[in-house]
């Protein structure tokens, strides 16, 4: 299931609706990120720049970005993913901080901080940056995940140098004016109202991660904050989060569009480069529980009409425990549960037992994974029904394994997505910069298409046995009308 995010446009902090609220259909940060590139695009191209032309075959070897890197003196690490088919720049820093690294009891302060970036540096007053940033014809927004912080804008390429200087003035020095922290907590109860406690699945959710990983653990705990300790939290928290996390040398800035490499150098030693070098403490994020303390749990609620089904596994990931099973895992989320022709959707959708059914991993991530199956049944189909029919596919795959035609099918459909990632401004910063954020190097995207092709059937069961046969915790969850 992809890591869930708040995303906020400008100064409004509005959120955008979490994948774990909007629906309980698990995806992975890769499909969300591939999707990104269409709602960010780069505003439209001319009629005449338009005309198709025929590329030649891209190599198996060739890198999906050609992104260059270095690093400034004071840590800051620098990406340019070059693209010159719009006269066009998206400007893109990332904290490597999320909701991960909230304290203890005092959850949402990642997200909080996003807001309050928004409220002025030393030379941007309060509101001006996003005001800025529309009168330019531009677009800027702002969001939190688990794992990262991220603070963006989409511009005219020759309008990059202000981005910049606007965005190295508060990442050295927000101002977080003590008058606006009340009303800018009232804009973060009412987005956690709208989001989850007015949403029943979003309720449900959260009560799902609370069971299976603990209210406090930083899977358990959700994005946005348990609203008592919203409520609770202070400026200080704030100032205290951005001075141990927010410093050059744990940001990454990648900058993709119409921009020259001598160029962007040259900017960023000018803008970033005076940042003094701070070093970040270590992501220690706690270890995995020793059991969930909810196995099972069924939620009852008056708003819902349909039942849906959820279990969930701890999963290794590209970071935690056997790091070289994350590629087959995700191969195996696809041909179990990647849509039409899937495992799953063949024996609970097509025999009429549900109207949905899927499965997702989390497997790009600071820590322990995540693997879940979900299905939503049909009217009358009783919840005994679901589980055993969930249950002998997967004991099918961990028996007999998956055959070699369902990886390599799953393998394409994984792999062809990714070329249209290549069309927009969106999904190379996103993919870059959420890669290179949680410590994973650059060739882990610009080679994820090679990768995943020479992942084999034996490396698939593999995976999908060390997840599914003995599982380190795991929990199910229902959702029932009434």
């Amino acid at each position: 299931m992809m890591t869930p995010s708040s995303e906020t446009p400008g100064t409004l902090a509005q959120g955008r609706v979490p994948s774990h609220v909007a629906a309980m259909d698990p995806v992975t940060r890769r499909r969300a990120l591939k999707g990104a590139a269409a709602t960010l695009a780069a505003p439209a191209i001319p009629a005449s720049a338009q005309t198709p032309t025929l590329a030649p075959p891209r190599r198996a070897d060739q890198p999906l970005f050609g992104a260059v890197s270095w690093t400034l003196e004071n840590g800051l690490k620098v990406v340019l993913a070059e693209n010159r088919r719009a006269p066009v720049a998206a400007h893109y820093l990332f904290a490597s901080a999320g909701a991960g690294e909230d304290p203890a009891g005092k959850s949402g302060v990642a997200h909080f901080l996003e807001h309050m970036m928004f409220k002025g540096s030393p030379n941007i007053p309060s509101g001006a940056f996003s005001q800025t940033v529309a009168r330019e014809g531009g677009q800027d927004n702002a969001f939190t995940s688990r794992d990262v912080t991220a603070y963006y804008q989409i511009v005219e390429a020759s309008r990059l140098p202000l981005m910049m200087r606007m965005e190295s003035d508060r990442l050295r020095e927000p101002l977080i004016p003590a008058d606006e922290l009340e009303a800018e907590r009232g804009v973060v109860l009412e987005e956690r109202r709208s989001r989850t406690d007015a949403v029943p699945r979003g309720r449900f959710r959260e009560a799902f991660d609370a069971a299976m990983w603990g209210p406090q653990h930083w899977r358990g705990r959700p994005l946005i904050g348990w609203e008592d300790e919203i409520r609770a939290i202070t400026r200080q928290d704030v100032l205290d989060f951005h001075r141990l996390h927010y410093t050059p040398s744990n940001s990454v800035l990648i900058v993709a569009g119409d921009v020259r490499e001598a160029d962007l150098r040259r900017w960023a030693d000018e803008f970033y480069g005076p940042i003094p070098r701070r070093d970040a403490p270590p992501r220690n994020r706690a270890p995995l529980p020793a059991a969930a303390p909810e196995s099972r749990m069924e939620r009852r609620d008056p708003a819902v009409r349909e039942s849906s089904f959820l279990k969930t596994y701890a999963a290794p990931s590209a970071t935690w425990g056997e790091t070289d099973l994350a590629d087959p895992l995700e191969v195996f989320a696809h041909l179990l549960g990647g849509g039409t022709g899937s495992r799953l959707h063949k024996a609970l959708v097509e025999t009429g037992l549900a109207v949905s059914a899927g499965a997702g991993y989390d497997g790009d991530t600071v820590g322990v994974g995540s693997f879940g199956v979900y299905a939503t049944p049909r009217p009358g189909i009783e919840m005994a029904q679901i589980e055993t029919a969930i249950s002998a596919v997967l004991a099918d795959l961990v028996q007999e394994g998956a055959s070699e035609a369902e990886v390599r099918r799953a393998i394409r459909h994984e792999t062809a997505g990714s070329l249209l990632a290549l069309d927009g401004l969106g999904a190379a910063p996103r993919m870059l910069g959420g890669a290179l954020a949680i410590g994973l190097p650059i060739e882990f995207v610009e080679h994820w298409p090679q990768r995943m092709a020479e992942v084999t059937r034996d490396q698939v069961n593999k995976a999908a046995r060390a997840v599914l046969t003995e599982p380190k915790i795991a929990t199910a969850g229902w959702l029932l009308p009434g």
